[in-house]
């Protein structure tokens, strides 16, 4: 097949093509020659999920010139790497004796076979570290289980679709489970953190690994700063987010809302996007165990208890705090998040290139509670501006809508479902969190196909087998394997991420589902 261009929103889109090697020989293609304006290319085992930069539309004339850059049929990979690892494996899984039925072998012959083929990697996703192995025994094209297993140890080697893989961290998920190992997939100590990257070739062999005790650091003093008295849900740390890390399963977390983050650093003189604490709902008290200048963005309201007594601040205003000198957040009437910026920034060291907190992945400084504190850093800034403008934030009663781009895997539901996902108001759940929003509605069915693994862009809106939606949003895998009805628009996000638990979204698409025809075809 020709290459399908498939809608994800105004910056981003699908390129379908007919199988992993033309995925893979596509993607080589345009790491040699990159087109202007694309950010980022994630690989996965059909399509490439293409995003542009700011100002550079994701549409026909870049379908066109992607078109232009796709090699002949059948022009195979580039070798990818050299580098070769061994990995012990103690071939234990729940599912071994249900992979040897469907390849028809014992598991003995099921154990050999996995051992005698040479695995590579093709591309990473669904958590950091966790790559998908091909190889050229067509044996392994494994189903997945017909359920996913709501917890699989980390370790866990597993079969499905023709590929291999190694779950780095304990998470759900729906693969057949061989067997398990010590080696850590994913280690922050190691450079790159990822043992397992695109190219790189894997052999596995019978045998528990060798694992080697590291040095536990003497316990870290509490430092002296902003202390926390009293938090109901834990602080995080966020600034604009983790760019660039798609090769090791990576995707880039950040701010929910990037709006509220952006005006609180501008009010205290900070650069917009640096690292401020994320406050989820509240009440939530602090206190200041030195003197510093504070803003608070977003849902919450600032009050500040001093010796001559409380002091309400203007949303988003500078103040300025004495040592013990305390602030408090209540529970916000609109929306859910607030983001508090300290002039000079918070002393917090990054995580491959950001200080964000990727609550799904387990990157980034530890989540902050009751007892915590964190110490100003005292970096250069700039003059303290007057508080922004704000948009209204949604309250819990409402109904919210959200712009939508169908696709790119509209035309996987019948009509009738785009309609009724459409036309209802779904509800938000209490089990929602910065992964995802999870919805409740009247339910979206769907043929029992199975989609190989593709990208997903924040945004994404992926309905699963319940028909229940689970709009992504900034902690979401970089990969997924449940059709995405349509996106949210980028403009949205901020908003999404500010939507309360009982709330409810309404969808709304500007055009009907069409694949993008690249420029000068016909």
């Amino acid at each position: 097949m020709s290459a399908r261009f498939l809608p994800v929103g105004p910056r981003c889109l699908l390129v379908e093509l007919a199988d992993l090697d033309a995925t893979l020989a596509l993607f080589d293609a345009l790491l040699a020659d990159p087109l202007p304006g694309v950010a980022e290319v994630v690989p996965a085992a059909r399509t490439l999920m293409i995003t542009t930069g700011p100002g550079v539309a994701a549409d026909a004339a870049l379908a066109g010139a992607i078109l232009a850059r796709q090699p002949a049929p059948g022009t195979p990979p580039a070798p990818r790497s050299t580098e070769t690892v061994e990995i012990p494996v103690t071939y234990d899984g729940e599912d071994l004796r249900d992979v040897a039925e469907h390849m028809g072998l014992t598991t003995d012959q099921v154990i050999a076979a996995h051992q005698d083929v040479l695995w590579q990697v093709a591309f990473c996703g669904f958590a950091p570290g966790f790559a998908y192995m091909t190889c050229d025994d067509a044996r392994f094209d494994l189903p997945r289980r017909p359920a996913p297993r709501t917890r699989i140890p980390a370790g866990s080697v597993a079969l499905a679709g023709r590929f291999c893989g190694v779950y780095p961290q304990e998470t759900p998920g729906g693969w057949q489970l061989i067997g398990r190992t010590e080696v850590p997939m994913f280690d922050l100590t190691r450079n790159p953190s990822a043992l397992l990257r695109p190219g790189v070739r894997a052999r596995f062999v019978e045998g528990a690994a060798k694992v080697y005790a590291m040095a536990t650091p003497a316990a870290a003093m509490t430092p002296t700063g902003l202390a926390i008295v009293q938090s109901p849900f834990p602080m995080l740390v966020q600034d604009a987010g983790r760019m660039g890390q798609a090769g090791q399963g990576v995707s880039a977390s950040g701010a929910l809302d990037l709006g509220a983050l952006r005006r609180a650093n501008r009010a205290v003189g900070n650069p917009s996007d640096d690292p401020a604490l994320e406050i989820t709902l509240g009440p939530v008290r602090l206190r200041a165990d030195c003197a510093m200048t504070l803003a608070l963005a977003g849902a919450g309201q600032a009050v500040v208890i001093h010796p001559q007594g409380r002091t309400t601040i203007d949303p988003g205003a500078a103040f300025a705090l004495d040592a013990g000198d305390q602030v408090q957040i209540d529970p916000p009437a609109r929306g859910m998040r607030s983001y508090l910026a300290m002039r000079g920034g918070f002393d917090v060291a990054p995580v491959l290139g950001s200080a964000s907190t990727d609550t799904l992945a387990h990157i980034g400084p530890p989540a902050l509670t009751t007892g915590d504190a964190v110490a100003p850093a005292n970096r250069p800034t700039a003059a303290i501006t007057p508080p922004a403008s704000a948009p209204d934030l949604p309250m819990a009663d409402q109904v919210v809508e959200l712009p939508v781009t169908l696709g790119p895997r509209t035309d996987w539901f019948h009509p009738k479902m785009v309609e009724r996902f459409l036309a209802q108001d779904w509800q938000v759940t209490a089990q929602s969190s910065r992964v995802g929003i999870r919805l409740a509605g009247e339910a979206l069915t769907r043929d029992a196909g199975e989609l190989p693994s593709e990208g997903t862009a924040t945004g994404a809106i992926q309905i699963p087998h319940s028909g229940q939606p689970l709009l992504f949003l900034a902690d979401h895998p970089l990969t997924g394997g449940y059709p995405v009805i349509a996106t949210v628009q980028p403009q949205a996000l901020d908003l999404a991420g500010q939507i309360p638990p009982g709330a409810r979204i309404r969808f709304v698409a500007d055009a009907p589902f069409a694949p993008i025809t690249p420029e000068g075809q016909p």
